[in-house]
């Protein structure tokens, strides 16, 4: 394909990669099966039927297994799509996002997005239409390190949105830890001169996707959290060395964890507590407007640049200062920010990793969908198209129909999925 385009079939697979699904569901009795003619084995490349995604999200097993892709075909070119400059109109109904806000409740709570990027520009395609609405602000950070073709194509894609925009302040390996922190500094400082009264703000990387819509982050947030910030962890003193909890501190967004407790070097200033814990966070503005403000946050900044792994203390450190806007003093590890399968965990928290781990981080294969959407947390991770793309596009198409389904305005025709299944395929052959 030469452009990243709404294919006749309605399946969105321009933003994930080429992938062939060799297989049919064993759905059906041996004796059916011999009634009638089998579906083709082998289906055209990113053609997924809906019936498979929704036997894998009842835990269902796909015959004979979800194992043969099409890894060599060449993945969609996207970019020709992205740089279709003078035709925004096209481009945003063609990757069918949604530009009306659907509630009049969304309508009125706006969030605000950092997100940053360094690879896998089509998974960026398929998170961001999920987690995009006309009333919300987004931050794109793209790594210093990351190609020139991609960059232009990120910055194409956000310039036919006014609620887009790149950071001017680009941080070179901004997927590590340290950089992390900085570049969401960075972001935050452009989010507060916005006009757009955003109420909280959620940071993400390029392999997070969403398990709750727009809708239930907003209900989430007012029925637990009302004004309060969410940054899971614990003191880094005493016992909580041990990191006591359901878990040890999540992967730092866009890679590995170091022990945060080790490489201080010097006492906190101010006398503050340490906390370990996430670095992915759910802040208020106000918040926000605290840390770049306040002397005691700069001066904890600048301590926390000189430790190991800084983005995940600084936030929970900030959030336990009891006058601190949205302070949370007692809070402990929970949140539920991010569902993730640590291999340490596994057999106690979850089933094991479906998918294979990556620095004792699972990437979700298909076996993952039905414990992923049981999940409470909001956002998970991590997801590799490239490796693993069915996840991707069956949690995509479920999030589009759950969205669908809580609007309170007509909803427009593109900005549905088409439903696709063997069935369909057939009669149109």
């Amino acid at each position: 394909m030469g452009q990243l385009r709404a294919t006749k079939r309605g399946l969105l697979v321009g933003a994930a990669a080429c992938v062939c699904v060799f297989l049919y569901l064993r759905s059906s009795p041996p004796e059916a099966a011999q009634a009638e003619p089998p579906y083709p084995a082998a289906l055209e490349c990113g053609f997924y039927p809906d019936e498979l995604c929704s036997a894998l999200f009842e835990g269902k097993k796909a015959a004979p297994q979800i194992a043969t892709f099409c890894t060599n075909q060449p993945a969609p070119d996207i970019l020709g799509y992205v740089h279709d400059a003078g035709n925004c109109s096209r481009m945003s109904r063609g990757l069918r996002f949604i530009t009306t806000p659907l509630s009049a409740e969304e309508g009125n709570f706006s969030l605000a997005y950092i997100v940053t990027l360094r690879e896998e520009l089509a998974m960026f395609v398929q998170l961001l239409r999920a987690i995009y609405a006309p009333q919300n602000l987004y931050c794109i950070h793209v790594d210093g390190t990351a190609p020139r073709e991609y960059t232009r194509a990120v910055r194409a894609l956000a310039a036919c949105f006014g609620n887009i925009f790149i950071s001017p302040r680009t941080q070179e390996a901004a997927h590590t830890d340290r950089g992390r922190l900085q570049a969401d500094i960075d972001c935050m400082k452009d989010l507060v001169q916005s006009k757009r009264r955003w109420k909280y703000v959620i940071n993400l990387c390029g392999q997070d996707f969403p398990i709750k819509t727009n809708r239930e982050i907003i209900h989430y947030l007012r029925s637990k959290w009302n004004d309060k910030n969410i940054t899971p962890g614990v003191a880094s003193t005493g016992q909580a060395r041990a990191r006591p909890g359901p878990g040890p501190p999540e992967p730092s967004p866009g890679g590995g964890h170091a022990s945060p407790t080790e490489g201080f070097g010097r006492e906190p200033p101010h006398n503050v507590t340490v906390y370990v814990g996430s670095a992915y966070y759910l802040l208020t503005r106000r918040f926000v407007e605290f840390v770049l403000t306040d002397g005691r946050a700069k001066d904890v900044l600048q301590w926390a640049r000189a430790t190991l792994s800084p983005a995940q203390h600084y936030w929970g450190t900030l959030n336990r200062l009891k006058d601190a806007p949205g302070s949370t003093p007692d809070a402990g590890w929970e949140g539920n920010l991010r569902a993730v399968k640590r291999r340490a965990e596994e057999g106690k928290v979850h089933d094991g990793c479906k998918g294979h781990y990556v620095q004792d981080t699972c990437v979700y294969g298909p076996g993952d969908l039905a414990w992923l959407i049981q999940s409470p947390s909001l956002f998970a991770s991590k997801f590799a198209p490239s490796s693993e793309p069915l996840v991707v596009t069956c949690l995509e198409r479920r999030h589009r129909l759950r969205v669908l389904a809580q609007a309170e305005v007509p909803t427009q025709p593109h900005w549905h999925f088409q439903p696709e299944s063997h069935f369909n395929m057939k009669l149109r052959r």
